[in-house]
């Protein structure tokens, strides 16, 4: 049952942090802020589906 649970938050905190994992695997300019915000704001469904946008989002080059 342990084993279970363990199992079960790894693969709830990888979710969680996915945007996160998107940001850095696309080596995005703001990969700090995104984390920043889905760590403070990803409890949130809101939050967690704005940092998701953001990390998919396309860098605009000025």
């Amino acid at each position: 049952m342990r084993l279970f649970f363990a199992i079960l938050i790894t693969v709830f905190s990888l979710f969680y942090l996915l945007p996160f994992a998107i940001a850095f695997n696309k080596k995005r300019a703001n990969t700090g802020a995104i984390f920043v915000l889905n760590l403070f704001l990803g409890w949130s469904f809101v939050g967690w589906v704005i940092a998701l946008v953001w990390a998919i989002k396309e860098e605009q080059v000025i």
